[in-house]
């Protein structure tokens, strides 16, 4: 059997998709990760993945762009003649559905882990956008041999109530799954509270709501630190830049780290994760902060509210507000038992829920369900 990964990026599957790629080469699957060109392929090498390029930006719409790359997608699918393509994020999933149907490609699974930008911008101009991308979910959708996973039930929910996906192709799996023994719980560091935001530097994950909010709490606990752990992402619309972020520095008192290559070791070096973020499908740092032992601060927002049970694994606040993010961030500063118990039932919820190899063994159900439909019609 040949399985092929459609995402944006190559270094995406690395950090979210590499457990599954692994798991299907040792089943026997033949895998291929087609992704952008230069985006971290060479670790695709590394693992024994081969790698087809097609030209495929994460954002923006430019009509020309979006056609070449439908067009390269059924190429390529024309070429390798995959039994089972597994698409992952929205532009994957609109154009390689599209191609797959064209191409007579006998299974597909179509992963949607978040809404993204285009659903958390406001305005006429988002909306109608949003009313385009909902019509063009609907016709991808209608691959009779397929299966759309969902990472929370809102979003499962919201696309079968406005008539998007049958009932009956859903599935929900909860994120891309969390290596408990990579993450592994661990006690607070010693000294001063450390709060951190950990994710790609976007307007729409909080950032500038967590900075002014450690301004607020920086008042009355100036010794407190606020860390912001992540890189510039040039390729999204609401990506902050690398002045605006040290700007964000001198006016607010946070401490931007960019990049870090071991997440683990942040988060196990501060006492409070917190992800003010606008939407999410569910987000890997929460399920990093849990298996970590950490207390969470997050919105109250469907993602979130998959991982942060207010009050016994973390703390859930209104998305795009200051105050109330400073005072979570206040009440669990300042209450080491409230800290505690949200980390120990964090890493206990962790275990029970969010695992890796739980979810691979789930996605796997789902490749078995198509695939078996494939020798019954040869």
């Amino acid at each position: 059997m040949k399985l092929l990964y459609v995402v944006n990026e190559a270094k995406f599957f690395i950090s979210h998709r590499l457990a599954l790629g692994l798991q299907a080469q040792a089943r026997g699957y033949e895998v291929v990760v087609v992704s952008a060109a230069n985006t971290g392929e060479e670790q695709l090498a590394e693992c024994n993945f081969r790698h087809v390029a097609v030209s495929m930006s994460r954002s923006g719409f430019n009509p020309r762009q979006e056609l070449r790359t439908y067009r390269e997608l059924k190429n390529i699918y024309r070429l390798e003649k995959p039994d089972l393509v597994h698409h992952v994020t929205i532009k994957p999933v609109l154009y390689g559905s599209f191609a797959a149907q064209s191409c007579r490609v006998a299974a597909v699974v179509n992963a949607v882990p978040g809404m993204g930008f285009i659903f958390t911008r406001r305005g006429v101009k988002a909306a109608i956008l949003r009313t385009f991308v909902n019509m063009l979910y609907r016709v991808a959708f209608a691959h009779k041999n397929m299966r759309v996973i969902f990472q929370n039930g809102e979003d499962l929910r919201g696309f079968i109530g406005h008539a998007i996906v049958r009932k009956s192709h859903t599935v929900l799996i909860r994120g891309s799954g969390v290596d408990l023994n990579v993450f592994k719980p661990s006690d607070e560091p010693q000294g001063p509270i450390v709060f951190v935001l950990v994710a790609r530097m976007l307007r729409d994950k909080g950032v500038h709501e967590f900075a002014q909010a450690s301004a607020e709490v920086r008042k009355t606990h100036p010794e407190w630190r606020f860390l912001l752990a992540g890189g510039v992402d040039t390729g999204n619309p609401t990506g902050l830049s690398q002045s605006r972020l040290h700007g964000l520095e001198r006016d607010y008192g946070v401490e931007w780290l960019g990049h870090c290559n071991d997440v683990a070791a942040v988060i196990r070096d501060s006492h409070v994760v917190c992800l003010p973020t606008y939407r999410e499908g569910l987000p890997k740092t929460l399920l990093e902060a849990s298996a970590t032992q950490r207390a969470m601060i997050a919105t109250n927002i469907a993602g979130c509210r998959e991982v942060v049970t207010h009050g016994v694994t973390g703390l859930l606040v209104p998305p795009r507000q200051i105050t109330p993010l400073a005072e979570a961030m206040l009440e669990m500063g300042e209450n080491e038992k409230l800290r505690h118990r949200c980390a120990r039932a964090a890493r206990q919820k962790a275990e029970a829920v969010f695992s890796v190899e739980d979810v691979v063994a789930h996605t796997f159900r789902v490749y078995d369900e198509l695939l078996p439909q494939l020798s019954e019609s040869s």
